[in-house]
C-alpha cells in the first residue's frame, strides 16, 4: 500500500524545481528592465502593435546565442570568457573592448530608470542621490550574500514582477478605457527615426548578447551550490527564464499599446518625467487603485536589472582579469570582484552626474552599441560551442544550428540597415 502524501510529494517536486532555478531567473532579472519597461512600453505607445513581430523575432532569433553560454559552461566547466581565450586573443579582445565601451553607460542607464521610479514612488531625494543610494544597497546585498543571496532574492523578485505585470495586463484588458481596434494600431514608418528606434528596441530585446557570458558565470556559481546541476537541468532553468522574459516583453508592449497609444502624450526622454507618465497613464485608464500595483511592478522590474548588472559586470571583469593575468588566480576573484564593483559604481555615478538629465540619450547609446556589436559576439559564441573546445555530446542539435544561422543573418542585416540609414 502506498502511503505517500500527495501534497508532500507535490511540495517536494515544487521544491526541487525551485532549487534547479537560478541563473535563468538571473538572466530574466537582468533582461527585464530597460528593454521591457522602457523600450517595449514605448514601442506600444508610439507604434501600437506595429513592432510586435519585431519583438517576437528578436526573442526567437537571438535565443541560440544566449543558450550557448549555459551550454558551454555546463559541458566544459569553463565560462565563456575562458572559452574566448581558447578561441584566440582576438576573440577576448573584441569582447573586452565591447564591455569596457558600454559597461558604464548600461549601468548608468538602468540605474537612472530605477531611481526615477523610486522618486515617483517614494520621493524624498533627487535623482542622483537615489542613484547613489540604490547602487549602495545593491553593493551591500552582493557583498554580504554574493551569489547565494542573489539566487534566492531573484526568485522572489521575478515571481512578484510576473504577478504584478499580469494583474496590470488583465486589468487593462477587462477595465481599460476605449482603445482603437487592433487593426488600427499596426503603425510603423521605415524612416531614419523609425529605424533608429527599431534598432534600439532590438539591441536589448530581450537583452544584449553579453548576457550569454553572464549566464555562463552564473551557471558555474549555481553548480557550486547544487552539485546535482547538469547540462539538462541548467538548460531547463535557462529556458524557463528565457520564455518568461519573452512573455513579459509582449506584456509590456501590449500595456503600452492599450494604455498609451493614441493618448496624445509623447514619452519623455527624461527619467523622472517618463516614470510619472508611465504610472499616471496607467492609473488614468484603470483608476487610482492601480497606482501601487503599477509602481511596484515597474520599480521591481528595474531594481532587479540594476542588481544583476552590478553583479555581472564585476564578475565578468574579474574573470577577464584572471584570464589575462594568471598571476592573480581564482583566489583573487573576491578582491577583484570588490574592486570592479567600486569602479562600476564610480563610473556610472560620474556619467550620471554629467548626463543625468538625458536618460533617453544614454539608453539609445547603450542599446544601439549592444545591437551593432551583437553579430560579433553571436558568431564567437556559435563558433565556440560547435567547435573542438566543446565536447561532441554537448554540441547543439541541428535545429538550433539552423536557428543560429538565421539569427546571424538577422543581426547582421539589421546592423547594416541601421548604418545605411545615416545616408537616407
Amino acid at each position: 500500500m502506498n502511503n505517500t502524501n500527495p501534497s508532500s510529494s507535490q511540495k517536494k517536486s515544487l521544491g526541487n524545481i525551485l532549487q534547479m532555478l537560478g541563473p535563468g531567473l538571473l538572466f530574466a532579472g537582468a533582461a527585464v528592465g530597460v528593454s521591457h519597461l522602457v523600450q517595449s512600453t514605448k514601442a506600444g505607445a508610439i507604434y501600437g502593435f506595429g513592432l510586435l513581430v519585431a519583438v517576437i523575432l528578436a526573442n526567437i532569433l537571438k535565443y541560440p546565442f544566449f543558450e550557448f553560454g549555459t551550454r558551454y559552461a555546463m559541458a566544459t566547466g569553463e565560462n565563456l570568457i575562458q572559452g574566448y581565450k581558447r578561441q584566440g586573443n582576438w576573440a577576448l579582445a573584441i569582447f573586452l573592448i565591447m564591455t569596457i565601451g558600454s559597461m558604464f553607460t548600461i549601468q548608468a542607464a538602468v540605474t537612472i530608470v530605477t531611481a526615477s521610479l523610486a522618486v515617483n514612488l517614494i520621493g524624498g531625494m533627487g535623482i542622483l542621490a537615489w542613484c547613489a543610494v540604490l547602487l549602495g544597497i545593491c553593493m551591500a546585498i552582493l557583498l554580504v550574500g554574493r551569489y547565494a543571496i542573489l539566487d534566492n532574492l531573484m526568485k522572489v523578485i521575478i515571481i512578484t514582477l510576473t504577478i504584478f505585470t499580469l494583474i496590470a495586463l488583465i486589468s487593462v484588458l477587462l477595465l481599460g478605457s476605449d482603445t482603437p481596434k487592433t487593426g488600427e494600431m499596426l503603425t510603423f514608418t521605415w524612416d531614419k527615426a523609425g529605424i533608429g528606434f527599431l534598432i534600439a528596441l532590438m539591441g536589448w530585446m530581450p537583452a544584449p548578447i553579453d548576457l550569454a557570458i553572464w549566464s555562463s558565470i552564473w551557471s558555474l556559481e549555481k553548480k557550486k551550490l547544487n552539485k546535482n546541476a547538469n547540462l539538462q537541468t541548467a538548460l531547463f532553468d535557462f529556458n524557463i527564464g528565457y520564455i518568461g522574459t519573452a512573455f513579459l516583453a509582449i506584456c509590456f508592449l501590449t500595456l503600452g499599446a492599450l494604455v498609451m497609444y493614441g493618448s496624445g502624450e509623447t514619452p519623455s526622454p527624461k527619467g523622472a518625467v517618463f516614470a510619472g507618465q508611465l504610472i499616471s497613464l496607467y492609473t488614468s485608464s484603470l483608476g487610482e487603485w492601480s497606482k501601487p500595483i503599477i509602481a511596484i511592478a515597474a520599480f521591481t522590474t528595474m531594481f532587479s536589472t540594476t542588481l544583476t548588472c552590478l553583479d555581472a559586470f564585476p564578475r565578468v571583469l574579474s574573470q577577464t582579469t584572471i584570464v589575462l593575468s594568471p598571476k592573480y588566480g581564482q583566489k583573487s576573484s573576491k578582491s577583484l570582484y570588490v574592486f570592479w564593483i567600486l569602479v562600476i559604481i564610480l563610473g556610472a555615478l560620474s556619467l550620471l552626474k554629467f548626463l543625468g538629465g538625458q536618460m533617453g540619450l544614454m539608453i539609445t547609446i547603450a542599446t544601439v552599441l549592444s545591437f551593432l556589436t551583437a553579430p560579433f559576439l553571436a558568431f564567437i559564441n556559435y563558433k565556440l560551442v560547435t567547435g573542438k573546445h566543446t565536447p561532441a555530446h554537448a554540441h547543439p542539435p541541428m535545429w538550433l544550428r539552423y536557428l543560429s544561422w538565421a539569427g546571424l543573418a538577422f543581426l547582421g542585416s539589421f546592423s547594416l540597415i541601421y548604418l545605411f540609414s545615416f545616408f537616407m
